[in-house]
């Protein structure tokens, strides 16, 4: 899989090089963290243990949750490291492996939203064959589809970009290793990489962004001539707001990054970007999905009551 090359580790630059700001930073970045793991962990916890919500609406939702821990768990933790040491290597397996996992819990991501955009068309427009086509088994093998694509996707990420030959610098002007930011680095030709890049990803995100309108759309036209109710209408055209902005926030720094010409690429807009879908949306998927559902808050106090009680 790996190719003969004469870097054996790469150095992650990060975000900064101003000394007085990297502790500042490494507050910041350590506080949205704990809460992006206290989110979707209580998340991941109610959806399991409460009862009432073994549906599969909390089911895909659940699924979110443990790809945002695992997402911001693969980048964050070496960049808080690295935010407090002088010495930011990182082997060349462990870089592989960091791209890996990161395009692997990212695009199976990407791919999870319009389930769950599918998951509440058939809710709400085909209310009385949703439990028949919504059942466990269809829910579980939906589920394990965008996991096992998702996986073979940054497959051939990672193998491609892994059989590259990098005989200079090998330092990465990025907080984490990613694809574009090792093919600057990369000795000889590197236009199929490119073009995988684009073509794939392109294709996966516009693709998921353009199932994930459909199903708003369908949901809004059906409510719009089918309901007589100006609360019911509200309350889901809130819903799909505030779904909507979870998928903006995943899928607009993915098409700035991965799909725009390269050579309009900046490394400085890049990182700032990726700041945005790496560490600042798996914390904000919690509040987006939970602040007006109240099944899953009334699971989080039922849970915070026990815990007061013992």
């Amino acid at each position: 899989m790996l190719n003969q090359t004469s870097v054996t580790e790469f150095l992650l630059l990060g975000v900064t090089d101003i000394q007085v700001l990297q502790p500042v930073l490494f507050v910041v970045f350590l506080a949205i963290y704990s809460l992006s793991l206290a989110g979707n962990g209580a998340i991941l916890m109610v959806v399991i243990s409460d009862p009432r919500l073994h549906s599969p609406m909390y089911f895909f939702l659940g699924n979110l949750s443990c790809l945002d821990i695992c997402y911001s768990t693969v980048t964050l933790p070496k960049m808080l490291e690295n935010l407090l040491s002088t010495h930011r290597a990182i082997s060349f397996l462990g870089c592989m492996s960091q791209l890996h996992f990161f395009h692997f819990l990212g695009s199976t991501e990407a791919m999870l939203v319009p389930v769950m955009a599918f998951d509440r068309f058939v809710a709400i427009c085909k209310p009385l064959h949703y439990s028949l086509i919504m059942n466990h088994q269809v829910c579980i093998q939906m589920s394990v589809t965008v996991w096992i694509f998702g996986f073979f996707h940054a497959l051939l990420h990672s193998v491609m970009t892994s059989r590259l030959n990098f005989c200079g610098s090998n330092h990465i002007h990025h907080f984490f290793c990613d694809v574009k930011p090792l093919l600057k680095l990369a000795c000889g030709d590197t236009e199929l990489n490119q073009w995988l890049l684009n073509t794939v990803t392109g294709t996966f995100a516009m693709g998921s962004f353009f199932l994930i309108l459909l199903s708003y759309f369908y949901i809004i036209i059906y409510l719009f001539f089918k309901t007589h109710s100006c609360s019911m209408l509200h309350k889901a055209l809130s819903t799909c707001a505030s779904h909507f902005i979870v998928v903006i926030l995943l899928f607009g720094p993915v098409v700035f990054i991965y799909i725009r010409p390269a050579s309009g690429s900046s490394m400085d807009q890049d990182w700032i970007v990726a700041i945005m879908y790496s560490v600042v949306t798996p914390a904000l998927n919690p509040l987006i999905y939970t602040l007006r559902n109240k099944e899953v808050n009334g699971g989080l106090e039922e849970g915070d009551q026990k815990e007061a009680l013992t």
